[in-house]
């Protein structure tokens, strides 16, 4: 197998032109007549790793076999839809000797035709695909073993159930009676970051006051985020934290009030369960002081 075209994209730019990026990579690959895409490593990075997802599904989808790589918890995992194998990753380049030759073995049998075994003999994360297979024991059988295994510490199962189903809430009745609180997890905090937010894998959250602020000004609040061109973001805080919009809404009665804090961390390479206790330690603390709805904002 060959290297016969490198593709390059800017993360930041397929995030913004999605549509225009994906025609003008899908278009190289075709011209090229690739018979196998590699995408990534993209690691932690959440951005990047959606971008890999998305082409990944869309060259599979045209018939070009598609093989990414990245950590079980970024987005492009997700993105990718089945439809391209994922090699799973740590959540850094220290994580590339393991990933890349299980890469390359997996393009490599893709690339001659050869049949591509389960997710578990290949190494890549399960495309959530139901195959009818025979096998040599019945499901009883299997089952027994497997509860043996449970039973001795070797918790595994041959269907993954999902991890991160949450119940969407009851739509808010009235908002203009209602207290709504600002969150966001661009890593909006003021200037010089006092309290020492991290850029990248936060493990704590914090708050700040909003009394008497109608906006927040470049000159007050900064974003510490590390995964995004912070540029804009620096030049209006607002586009973080929608301040001055929510005042306009409180102002006009649309919402009944602010609440008087804003919530914020960095949500880049975040694993999943620090970032589940992070929001449920903010939301324990929303609940108790009245709030009925949160204003989310990402980046």
């Amino acid at each position: 197998m060959d290297i016969g075209l490198t593709l390059a994209c800017g993360d930041d730019y397929f995030a913004e032109h999605e549509e225009e990026a994906l025609s003008t990579l899908l278009g190289w690959i075709e011209e090229a007549g690739t018979t196998v895409l590699i995408c990534g490593p993209a690691f932690g990075s959440g951005r990047y790793g959606y971008a890999c997802g998305v082409l990944a599904r869309e060259a599979a989808h045209r018939g070009v076999p598609a093989v990414a790589a990245m950590h079980p918890d970024n987005p492009g995992v997700l993105a990718a839809d089945g439809a391209a194998y994922v090699v799973p990753t740590g959540t850094s380049v220290t994580s590339m000797r393991d990933a890349l030759p299980r890469v390359a073995a997996l393009a490599g049998k893709l690339d001659r035709g050869e049949h591509v075994g389960a997710a578990a003999e290949e190494g890549y994360l399960p495309r959530r695909m139901r195959q009818t297979a025979m096998l040599d024991r019945p499901a009883a059988s299997r089952a027994i073993d497997l509860l043996l295994r449970k039973l001795a510490g070797d918790v595994r199962t041959e269907a993954a159930p999902p991890s991160d189903f949450v119940t969407p809430p009851p739509p808010l009745a009235d908002a203009s009676t209602a207290t709504i609180a600002l969150v966001t997890e661009a890593g909006c905090v003021p200037q010089g970051n006092p309290d020492h937010l991290p850029s990248r894998r936060a493990h704590t959250w914090l708050k700040y006051s909003l009394d008497g602020v109608r906006s927040l000004s470049a000159d007050r609040y900064q974003t510490v985020h590390g995964g995004f061109d912070v540029t804009d973001a620096n030049e209006d805080p607002n586009r973080l934290v929608p301040l001055d919009a929510a005042r306009q809404l409180e102002e006009s009665g649309r919402i009944g009030r602010l609440h008087e804090f804003f919530y914020t961390t960095s949500g880049v390479n975040t694993p999943v369960a620090v970032a589940a206790k992070m929001g449920q330690e903010i939301g324990e603390e929303l609940v108790a002081s009245g709030v009925q709805a949160v204003i989310l904002t990402g980046t």
